[in-house]
Formats: structure tokens, sequence, C-alpha cells
């Protein structure tokens, strides 16, 4: 219930909403500061149910409040002037189902006090773009989906991004023969990647960090570091660049193909937030500008199957 008194002073509405068990008793210490703060000390204050109040310096206090069953406080009127009680109040509109209809705000992973920064991700479905033994010019990113193969194996990935330490490494049956990457050592390149492994980022297109190869995506993990590659136990490539990323769906479950516009028409991101894909490379340092990427050597793999443990 609402009471309404009637004063010479503007009308102040104190709106709230308590849920108060039975027989609930407040006492006087645990109001005193939201009293200062919310009620003048020259109004006296009408509530709802047996409350007991006392003028103490000119502030209202509440002694006790006493409550049969379950009451809904739904405001308290402080000294109005007008003759007219306010509208009775209502129920605000419901939220969209699902909040479809709203921006989704996260939050980020150092606001969660359970949040342990261990990341155990296995990628399965595997294609590679180009061969071990393309000659140059060539296109190891595939993002028309046309230079594409499958490749037998997986990739997988047991990182703590806290400590920036874990393992990587991708086992692969190619038609050259076994095919294995390690990832050794964990560097950060930028300072987006927060010393060689980062979570719950956002990395390609126009997000400033990244290159622009890949459209702007989240990365729910991503690393970056120094390794090798082996071809049937021997050695293929040695300190080689090793980047590793589950994002979210850059490419059609259909036609594998890479979606050319880079942020898409919101600014989100050209990218299925419906899907999951594992996206590594191993690079060499040395560049040469006739190839895309502009790498000597750029060993780039894909996995449409994620499994998040």
């Amino acid at each position: 219930m609402t009471r309404h008194a009637r004063h010479s002073a503007p009308c102040t509405v104190l709106s709230s909403e308590a849920l108060i068990g039975s027989r609930t008793m407040l006492r006087v210490e645990q109001l005193d500061e939201e009293l200062r703060r919310l009620v003048p000390t020259d109004v006296k204050l009408q509530g709802a149910s047996h409350i007991e109040s006392l003028s103490r310096g000119g502030l209202l206090m509440l002694r006790h409040i006493h409550v049969v069953g379950l009451l809904v406080v739904t405001g308290f009127v402080v000294g109005c002037s007008s003759s007219e009680p306010p509208p009775e109040p209502t129920t605000a509109a419901a939220a969209p189902e699902g909040q479809s209809g709203t921006s989704l705000g996260v939050y980020s992973i150092g606001q969660h006090p359970l949040y342990d920064g261990r990341f155990v991700v296995s990628g399965s479905r595997v294609y590679q773009a180009g061969t071990l033994s393309d000659a140059s010019p060539w296109d190891h990113m595939g993002d028309d989906g046309t230079n594409l193969r499958p490749v037998d194996g997986t990739i997988e990935i047991d990182v703590d991004e806290r400590a920036n330490t874990g393992t990587f490494r991708a086992d692969l049956l190619l038609p050259e023969g076994r095919y294995i990457v390690n990832l050794e050592r964990f560097e950060e390149f930028s300072p987006c990647q927060d010393g060689g492994i980062a979570a719950w980022l956002f990395e390609h297109g126009d997000s400033g960090c990244g290159d622009m190869n890949w459209p702007k995506s989240i990365l729910y993990v991503a690393g970056w570091g120094w390794g090798h590659a082996t071809l049937n136990g021997e050695p293929l490539r040695s300190d080689g660049q090793i980047h590793f990323m589950v994002t979210q769906g850059m490419r059609d479950r259909e036609t594998l193909a890479v979606h050319q516009d880079q942020t898409g028409a919101t600014g989100a991101g050209a990218v299925n937030p419906a899907a999951v894909q594992v996206d590594f490379y191993i690079r060499s340092p040395e560049t040469n500008d006739a190839n895309h990427p502009t790498r000597e050597v750029f060993d780039h793999f894909f996995a449409m199957e994620t499994t998040w443990r």
C-alpha cells in the first residue's frame, strides 16, 4: 500500500521495492546512512504497516517494522504539496524474450571470481589451405574456399591463459605424411597478446589487434609464440612463428569461404556467432611479397568442429 501526505513542501518520492518477511526487524543503525542520504531533516515520513518513528536531531529514524505475511513496499511519499495523489505505479514493460532486441554487454573475464584461466579445446574436421610444396606465388589463406584440402587428425590446445603456459599440438595426416606442429615457447609480439596467451578479445579486421587477413572476431582464447614442425619424424620447419586462435565462425559451414566484408554491416565483424572454429599457422620470419600472406613459409590449417572441455 502507498500512502500520500499533503504538505507545502515539494513532493519527494523515495521509490523502492523490497520484500519483507514475516515479523522482520530493521535496526536503526542499518538505516541511518540511507535515511541521511534520502530524507530531508525537516520533513515527516509516512509509510506502510506499523512503522514506529522517532525524530532525533531532526532526522527521522525507523525503529521497527513488523509485518504479518509478505509485504511489498512500493514507495514512501514525503512532503507533497499537491492535493492529488500520484498515479498508481505500473509494471515495467518486460524486455524482449531472450533479450534478442537489446544490445548485449559481456563482463570481462577479470570480473568473474570463478575464472581459472584454463582452456582445453580440440579441433577436428581439419582443412589445409594450399599444400606444403606449393611454388611461389601462392595463396595459403583460401578465403574463397577453392584452394583447400581436408586432412585427418586433430588440433589440441591445453593452456593457462593467466600464467601464459600450456601446450599446443597439431597431429595431422597429410598426403605427404604425418605432420606434427608443437608450440615450444609463448611470446607476446603485440601488447594485445597479453604475454603470449590471451582470452576474450577482438582480433583481426578493424579491431586494432592483428592483421586484416581474417575478419574481426571474438577470440575465446589465442596464443602466439615459437615452435617447429616435423614431417614423418624429420624436421620440416624450425624456429617458426606460430599463432592459434579459437574464434567465432569465420567460414561458411558449407562452402568454407570467408566472408569478405571485414567488419560486417554493423561493425560487429563478418562472422557467424553461432559457430566456433580453430585456426592456426606456422610461418617463417622471412617475408616474400609475392605470396599471400607475405611470408616465405605459411602453413595454414583450420578446424570446423570444436570440442571444448
